[in-house]
């Protein structure tokens, strides 16, 4: 609540959210639309979306003054998407949450999720004009929040969308795990004969460099002119609006926490580049798209462990973590070392059945517990080795591989077996 000095100056003027208010405090002046005022804002504090598209807040004083320079428009928020046009492909959006997948009321400015199918077809009204866009919100979430069973029912409705007639599956999707989304997607979904491409958003939509429009702008094109099957994350590949990436599935990582280019394809070029006309590069070769159906083999196992070493790590705090897991991926340091302390830790959990499976912390390279005492030691305790896939995807790969194999050797073998371009081949890193 606004403290009542500053409840009262604004009933005076007359104001009320959504209206352009020229606001005067210490000699200064501003000039923005009043924005809602939510309760982590002070009780003296003004939000004005000043013309920049930023959100400011002004402390305000008792001898501030306050003039209405113009009242709202009340704009619909449109109710359905246009009809198909023949001769365009068909894109299903099915969304998820993230900041992608907001809607702005352009009344005040403010950013609401996108609760109905029309807001979100209708938030890039530009896509209509190279396919057909069908949209459906499957969760609206935020992507922290994201488990392993919204994975399997996201994968799934992927699957019946494809076995619909979909051309092509875009997931608009938050960023923070979008990565670890579209790894466990791609081993659900195998050999998907269409695209399925995630984006998100890096900036709202209501701040002047959003992302949002242009990331899905660039999915749909690739989705519309790629002819290439699999699942990938289209993002900006540069700062600006002249490029964009796409990933495969299995290999992105976001690397920024804020930064329009954040995502990045690790140990592997991008699958291709968009240009701002909508040109696509191709860097890698691929499946083309085809006809075939859809086939999902969504089980999970949730039993498993996502663990980063760290010096001084001290087993008997995990010990617990590894005996109660079916499987736990280690982000070793270096070539994918761990002290020597937790070596009998990791050769009881794999005596039990557990699988151990070791990334490295930095990203780029492979592991290789070959070179070092130590790493020989974790081999020999039973710790797998997976070269250079992502300690995310490795997470992902597991808890599938544990719930479609028979024992641990059935999945040491398939978790060292490159399933969907995840890991590079062993014979290419001889």
């Amino acid at each position: 609540m606004y403290a009542e000095f500053l409840s009262k100056m604004l009933e005076d003027a007359g104001a009320e959210e959504g209206c352009m208010l020229d606001l005067t405090v210490s000699g200064k002046s501003y000039r923005g639309v009043l924005m809602p005022h939510h309760e982590f804002s002070g009780h003296d504090i003004v939000i004005l979306k000043v013309k920049s598209g930023y959100n400011i807040g002004i402390r305000v004083d008792e001898g501030a003054s306050v003039k209405v320079v113009s009242r709202p428009v009340e704009r619909k928020r449109p109710e359905a998407a246009e009809a198909d046009r023949p001769g365009l492909k068909t894109i299903v959006l099915l969304g998820t949450g993230g900041t992608i997948a907001s809607y702005v009321d352009y009344r005040t400015g403010a950013v609401h999720p996108a609760l109905s199918t029309a807001d979100m077809v209708n938030a890039v009204p530009e896509i209509r004009e190279i396919a057909n866009l069908k949209a459906k919100v499957l969760f609206s979430i935020f992507s922290e929040n994201m488990t392993p069973k919204h994975w399997q029912e996201l994968a799934k409705a992927i699957a019946d969308e494809i076995d619909a007639g979909a051309d092509a599956v875009i997931v608009p999707h938050g960023t923070d795990t979008m990565g670890y989304t579209a790894a466990a997607v791609s081993f659900m979904l195998g050999d998907v004969p269409k695209p399925v491409v995630f984006v998100g958003a890096q900036r709202s939509s209501d701040r002047p460099s959003s992302d949002a429009s242009s990331n899905l702008m660039a999915a749909a094109r690739f989705c519309v002119g790629g002819n290439r099957a699999g699942v990938f994350v289209v993002m900006h590949d540069t700062p600006g609006d002249d490029s964009f990436a796409v990933h495969l599935g299995t290999r992105v990582r976001k690397m920024h926490t804020s930064r329009r280019d954040a995502f990045k394809s690790i140990n592997v070029p991008p699958v291709a580049h968009i240009d701002r006309d909508g040109k696509i590069t191709f860097n890698t070769e691929g499946r083309p798209v085809s006809d075939g159906k859809c086939s999902v083999s969504a089980d999970l196992c949730t039993d498993v462990v996502l663990l980063q070493f760290y010096p001084g790590m001290d087993p008997a705090l995990f010990r617990d973590v590894f005996m109660k897991s079916k499987g736990v991926v280690i982000e070793g340091s270096g070539l994918g070392h761990v002290n020597s302390n937790m070596v009998p830790l990791i050769k009881e959990a794999t005596d039990r059945g557990t699988v151990v499976v070791v990334t490295s912390q930095c990203l780029n390279g492979r592991t290789n517990l070959n070179v070092y005492n130590t790493g020989r030691d974790m081999l020999n305790a039973g710790a797998v080795t997976v070269w250079d896939m992502l300690p995310e995807t490795a997470y992902a790969k597991l808890m599938w591989v544990l719930a479609n194999s028979e024992g641990r050797d059935a999945a040491v073998e398939m978790m060292r077996t490159p399933l969907c371009g995840e890991m590079s081949d062993r014979r290419e890193l001889l």
